[in-house]
């Protein structure tokens, strides 16, 4: 049995690892993974898995009631502070630069230390954010 488990999980992180900087849904999961021939149980066996070894990270978004899940074992997004949109769901890491000076600026102003690797930041991405051809801004 272990080593069955050992295959569906490496078929969810080789998964995960393909989609970086995204948060996919439960559903997103299950769907593309049945493909694979692993079960919607052993999806979610794996997912709560994961998570508590800190290779994924769980998250909702504003009203939405779909739970969410992003890789963030990837050595590029370790202790990086993750800037989601509301609209597209896209994820992407915030510069270093504009990282340092909100960790110097919290530290300063609120006596806070922020926790890189845990934060997102939720708003709307330059893509969302552009008028649509032909509209007004």
């Amino acid at each position: 049995m272990n080593e069955y488990s050992t295959k569906q999980r490496k078929i969810l992180l080789d998964y995960f690892g393909k989609h970086t900087d995204e948060c996919l849904s439960t559903t997103e999961i299950v769907c593309a993974l049945s493909v694979c021939g692993v079960s919607e149980s052993a999806v979610y066996r794996n997912l709560v898995a994961l998570e508590n070894a800190g290779k994924l990270r769980r998250m909702s978004k504003a009203g939405d009631r779909k739970t969410y899940y992003q890789y963030i074992d990837d050595e590029d997004c370790r202790d990086q502070i993750h800037l989601s949109c509301i609209r597209c769901g896209r994820t992407s890491h915030i510069s270093p630069s504009a990282s340092k000076r909100l960790a110097k600026d919290l530290k300063n102003d609120d006596d806070f230390i922020i926790s890189n690797g845990e934060t997102v930041i939720y708003g709307i991405c330059k893509k969302c954010s552009r008028p649509l051809s032909g509209g007004k801004a």
